[in-house]
């Protein structure tokens, strides 16, 4: 995307790419459809140390302006839920248009090149790039096996500049060895819940592993999710006041009542290991509360393998928020998920990509 607004303002742009084609990441997303963007895209979907820092590029570069590439490219997209968007065909199409888009600007790419050194001097050398203007847009530590490095934040200490400490983010939590226990052999069930942790509530689904918890919903609260710290799961949040449904009040009435609510395993189960001490109002509504705030305390996560994406990453603080240049040295600029922001599951760090790459692709 920085390529092709450089390459269209008439800039000389060489993309540097080290695998053998580009757009790999692009490829895998979204199932192989690509979610590409989000209708509903704002700042407060994005995780930052200065959360302030990409209300400019956002709104610079809006899903609208994707959305008109992709329609100007004939690709046909659905809207899935809470505003994601998916090509109807394959993740392949939006890797064609960009392709296409940068032949367009005159913009050569370069794949199989590995980058060895990078250095500012007058010097030159055989084998050698120059430029005026350096876009890093080298992604994070996520999905190790599709080539993802840390040669970003490696370029960035090279010259100064401050690294937000990086985590895997969008990941699955693990089970600590006593919910693994309880929960482990109900790998596969999978129920809407309410996830709620650091002041975030996610609504979406939730899905139990054979080594913890997955799904939206947590994959949403993981971004904010540190060592140590409980999530809370509202399981069933469409119940209330379970106890007047109870006929009769007896294990068998209550699994038939949870049942409605919950999976039959993870119903079963939750009676089986929460089951209420007495048939009281006062026991029944014990026994709702905890349905709707169920403690975890995960172990930790699955980590790089399996992060959608990294949280952390260049100093919002060393860039430019409208063009994305270092402060510190002219010329150099860093952009999508190598920067400290980081976009909820959807589509969001989609948009990123294209409104960083696109404010930097107007300021080199």
């Amino acid at each position: 995307m920085c390529a092709i607004e450089a390459g269209t303002r008439g800039r000389r742009v060489a993309v540097l790419e080290h695998a053998d084609r580009i757009g790999k990441k692009i490829l895998i997303s979204g199932g192989g459809r690509c979610n590409f963007t989000n209708l509903h895209c704002r700042p407060e979907n994005f995780i930052s140390a200065n959360p302030h820092f990409a209300k400019s590029a956002l709104a610079r570069y809006q899903p609208s302006d994707f959305i008109a590439l992709v329609e100007k490219h004939q690709i046909r997209y659905h809207e899935k839920t809470l505003g994601q968007l998916f090509c109807d065909g394959s993740a392949a199409q939006i890797v064609r248009m960009l392709e296409d888009e940068c032949q367009s600007a005159g913009v050569q790419i370069f794949t199989n090149t590995a980058v060895k050194e990078i250095k500012c001097d007058s010097e030159f050398e055989a084998g050698e790039f120059r430029a005026q203007a350096l876009v890093v847009a080298t992604g994070g530590l996520s999905i190790p096996k599709m080539g993802a490095t840390g040669v970003g934040y490696d370029i960035a200490r090279q010259f100064g500049l401050k690294i937000v400490e990086c985590r895997p983010a969008l990941v699955p939590l693990t089970f600590n060895a006593a919910d693994l226990k309880r929960y482990g052999d109900l790998a596969g069930v999978s129920a809407e819940a309410i996830v709620s942790l650091d002041g975030q509530r996610f609504r979406e689904k939730l899905l139990i592993t054979h080594r913890g918890l997955s799904g939206p919903a947590i994959l949403q609260g993981s971004s904010y999710w540190r060592s140590g710290q409980p999530v809370e799961i509202d399981l069933a949040p469409g119940s209330r006041e379970l106890a007047r449904h109870i006929q009769p009040r007896t294990p068998a009435g209550l699994r038939a009542v949870l049942r409605e609510y919950l999976p039959t395993r993870l119903a079963d189960r939750w009676l089986e290991l929460n089951g209420p001490g007495a048939w009281t109002n006062a026991a029944l509504a014990e026994f709702e509360n905890g349905l709707h705030a169920w403690r975890v305390f995960p172990s930790g996560t699955e980590g790089y393998e399996k992060a959608e994406v990294t949280a952390g990453g260049v100093d919002t603080a060393e860039l430019s928020a409208k063009t994305m240049e270092s402060r510190r040295v002219p010329g150099l600029y860093f952009i999508g998920e190598v920067v400290d922001v980081t976009g909820h599951l959807g589509g969001f760090n989609f948009q990123w990509a294209w409104a960083s790459g696109f404010s930097a692709g107007q300021g080199v």
